[in-house]
């Protein structure tokens, strides 16, 4: 029933979203937008290397999208590229092919898992994940193109 996915943790999890607002100069910004409901995920990263070492974001979602928001604010400073693309991957597989949730720090995820049952609620939970491997995506091309224009020699 979909009181199952409206339960108490989503609720408070929504309602205590951390890390909300604009990043002043973030490295990458990534929007994510479900066509579906109507809501958008826009996240601010910024990175040292492979790490995330600050993050922000506008949270235009349901419940879902607002509590999937609220636990990647939690725990996504410090995570690493590779981390939180095995992350989105991980909660794909739970929602879509009855995979697992993510275990460690990211356990808490466990509590969207009855969405898999609501096809049409997918998207929605699944945007903060994508909006955050693409801005990682925008930020590692961006620092190829200025490693290789770093290597070009200086034409005459």
């Amino acid at each position: 029933m979909l009181n199952d996915i409206y339960n108490k943790r989503i609720i408070e999890l929504a309602g205590n979203i951390p890390r909300l607002g604009r990043l002043p100069s973030p490295d990458a910004t990534a929007t994510a937008h479900s066509k579906l409901c109507g809501s958008t995920v826009k996240v601010d990263l910024k990175m040292d290397g492979p790490v995330v070492t600050d993050f922000a974001h506008d949270v235009k979602a349901c419940a879902l999208g607002q509590a999937s928001s609220s636990i990647m604010a939690s725990h996504v400073v410090g995570s690493t590229a590779s981390e939180l693309r095995e992350l989105r991957e991980t909660v794909r597989k739970m929602l879509k092919e009855n995979g697992k949730p993510p275990e460690g720090k990211w356990a808490e995820i466990a509590v969207l898992e009855p969405v898999r049952d609501y096809k049409a609620r997918h998207a929605s939970t699944m945007l903060t994940f994508d909006a955050v491997v693409d801005a990682i995506g925008q930020i590692e091309v961006n620092e190829k193109a200025a490693g290789q224009s770093a290597s070009q020699p200086a034409s005459a």
